[in-house]
């Protein structure tokens, strides 16, 4: 469900691609009600989650690798490896430093949740200025859970299937650590990337999982009720 505040009307949001298009239809079926200031706030929303939905697809099809911190990489022409992750070289615009990942990931290997923060580094540099983005993430620190606070990402219980959502497979009887679960974005219907693993159905993620579960594992891997997004109207006050 949506609400403007301003009393717009949602038939007035003109220009819509088939992915925003697809976004808007699941946000107005939710029961969940979605405030926005006026269309503009709307429109951002649609338009950053449309970035990670094609960012997503792009790491997939890239040649970053899957790889644990120890055995990891990032292009040292931008990037420091240090004890909590990688850090931005003095001088180096944090804009470029991103853009770096997606175009030339082959010297490039991380996990899934590093993933999931530079698809948002990336979706959030696509739409605001360069020159904004590059003031607002720097100095810029990134691997797991280390990240600029100004990306306000924000995770709660529950699940409302809104593409561009990104969603954790829990893998409770796991083998190896790096695979206790597995954050994935969800692209559209029954549709989720999680890197590593690749774009799968939900049953694919789970059945993916499974196969690194410890000897006579008796516990499924399983989707956990909550849901990680970017807080998008704040967000939309840097745009």
């Amino acid at each position: 469900m949506i609400i403007l505040k301003d009393g717009s009307a949602i038939n007035n949001l003109k220009g819509l691609s088939p992915v925003e298009s697809m976004i808007l239809n699941a946000i107005e079926k939710s029961k969940i009600r979605y405030q926005y200031t006026n269309l503009k706030e709307l429109a951002f929303e649609l338009k950053v989650r449309e970035r990670i939905i094609i960012n997503s697809r792009l790491m997939n099809s890239s040649a970053a690798m899957f790889a644990t911190f120890p055995d990891s990489s990032f292009n040292p022409y931008y990037w420091i490896k240090t004890i909590n992750g990688y850090r931005l070289q003095a001088g180096r615009r944090p804009s470029a430093a991103i853009r770096d990942i997606f175009e030339n990931s082959y010297l490039y290997s991380f996990e899934c949740v590093t993933a999931i923060v530079l698809i948002y580094y990336k979706s959030i540099l696509d739409s605001i200025r360069p020159e904004y983005f590059d003031r607002l993430y720097s100095p810029m620190l990134i691997w797991g859970h280390n990240f600029n606070d100004a990306m306000h990402m924000v995770t709660y219980e529950g699940i409302d299937n809104i593409p561009g959502d990104v969603y954790y497979f829990s893998n409770p009887d796991y083998e190896d650590p790096i695979w206790m679960g597995e954050n994935a974005v969800f692209l559209e219907y029954n549709q989720y990337f999680g890197h590593g693993i690749g774009i799968v159905t939900h049953s694919k993620m789970i059945e993916a999982l499974n196969t690194l579960r410890r000897m006579n594992a008796t516990r499924s891997a399983f989707q956990l009720n909550q849901t990680t997004r970017l807080d998008f109207s704040e967000l939309y006050k840097y745009s």
